[in-house]
Order: C-alpha cells, then structure tokens, then sequence
C-alpha cells in the first residue's frame, strides 16, 4: 500500500497518510513520501495551500513500534534512517512556499503531534486525541517535540506536556496556541473542508508572501521584519500580482 497519497483540485493539495490499519504510524517509507510530496507540491504553481491529513478516522500515531524494533536491532545507522526521513518531511514545511495545513482528528500521538507541531496552521476536531506520550514508553522525543514545543507554547507548558505525556483536546491545542482553530467532531469534516476551500481560493502570491514573511521574522529582530515587509509589500503592490488586488479593494470601497 502506498504510505501516502497526493491529489490537487481547486488549488488546495491534499497530502493523506494511508496506514489506515496502524493509524498511519510514521515508517521511514512514509517519512520519504511525506518529503517528496511536500517539495512537489510547494513547487506546483497550481497549489496555493497544502492540507495533510490521515486516513481512517487517524491523524498519526507516532512511530511504527514493529518499525522501530526492527530498525533497532539492524543497529544505529539504519533505526537513524526513520528519524532523518521523518524530520526531513517536518523541515520541509518550513521551507515550502505555500501554508502547509495540518487537519487532526481521532489520534495525533508522538510522531503524529509532532507533525502537528511543524505545520504552518493546525486545524482539529474537539474529540481528537494529542499527546506527545514519548514518556509513558520510556522514550524521548525524535520527531521535534524537544525544540518545537517550547517554542510554540513556552517552557513551562512543554516541559510539563512532555514530562507528564498528558493527553489534550482539540480545544485544548486551541487554547494552547498549538491549532488555530477546533470544532465539534460532526462538524469538523465540513468546517475544516470550507476552511482549506477559501484559503486555496486566496492569491497564490499573497498568501507565499505573507507565509514567508511571518516565518523568516520569527528569526530576525522586529526591525528587520519591518522592514522585509516594507520591501515586500512595494514589491508587491508594484507588480502584476498587487495591481489586481489594489483595484479590487478600490472598487469594494467605492461601494461603501
């Protein structure tokens, strides 16, 4: 079976583990899938917004413990290759020039957390289940939690969600700051879909721009930042891309 599957339509590209049986636990096949099908997608200029998702009612699991046992006992370089595949796909989202939307329901544990971690939104079901439960095996984390989680929730949260293996909700991710947006589980298969749908219809160069600018200034200092923005939003407003949306937002105020 392959561990991933890719289609676009209507400029939303949707990226769906499909391990169904093992609630899509991470492989090293499924990692180097999960790469490739970021970096082709983010370079399709017909994609504006990447969603992943899981297959079966599961976002992901974490690590495939058959996987890991195996790897393990065929010695270091080999049980590396699994974490290097998988990091590799959670890096690349930084990198890919379109938003990369993680929509989480049922299970997202360990690896499948962590995944939610490097996506640039995350969308969940209240229901769903999160936790990075490293900890309850004796294990550490391998797929980012240690350097992600604080940065997004600070130390006090992600030492004690670490430490402890404590399970959240989707409203709790919300409430964290680790998803933008949760809705009850009926509901969360046509909220999220509408969601992605209007994202995907936003002009590609705007939302790469607006994608770029806010990543690359989280590692500059704010004067920096600002004055990207300000290169860039002249560049913008300068060229092809800009001139439809200057008289869009011209004509929109005319009505008023």
């Amino acid at each position: 079976m392959t561990p991933v599957i890719s289609e676009v339509a209507d400029g939303l590209a949707t990226v769906t583990l499909n391990r169904p049986e093992q609630m899509n636990a991470v492989t090293a096949e499924l990692g180097a899938a999960l790469h490739r099908a970021i970096d082709e997608l983010g370079s399709d200029p017909q994609v504006n917004v990447i969603a992943i998702r899981g297959s079966g009612g599961n976002f992901c699991a974490g690590g495939d413990f058959g996987e890991v046992e195996r790897l393990r006992a065929e010695g270091p370089e080999a049980l590396k290759a699994l974490f290097v595949n998988f990091t590799g796909a959670t890096r690349a989202i930084a990198g890919c020039r379109v938003p990369v939307i993680a929509v989480v329901d049922g299970v997202a544990m360990a690896g499948g957390f962590e995944l939610m971690q490097a996506a640039d939104l995350a969308l969940v079901s209240s229901g769903a289940r999160i936790s990075d439960n490293h900890i309850r095996f004796g294990q550490i984390p391998g797929g980012g939690s240690s350097q992600r989680l604080a940065r997004l929730v600070g130390r006090q949260q992600a030492l004690g969600l670490l430490l402890s293996g404590d399970r959240l909700s989707g409203d709790d991710a919300v409430r964290l700051g680790l998803a933008y947006k949760s809705w009850p589980d009926e509901h969360f298969a046509d909220e999220a879909a509408q969601f992605l749908r209007t994202l995907a219809g936003r002009p590609r160069a705007a939302v790469t721009t607006i994608k770029r600018l806010v990543l690359d200034g989280l590692d500059e200092n704010l004067d920096d930042g600002l004055d990207a923005e300000i290169e860039a939003v002249v560049r913008h407003i300068s060229g092809a891309a800009g001139e439809d949306g200057v008289t869009a937002f011209s004509e929109r105020s005319g009505r008023r």
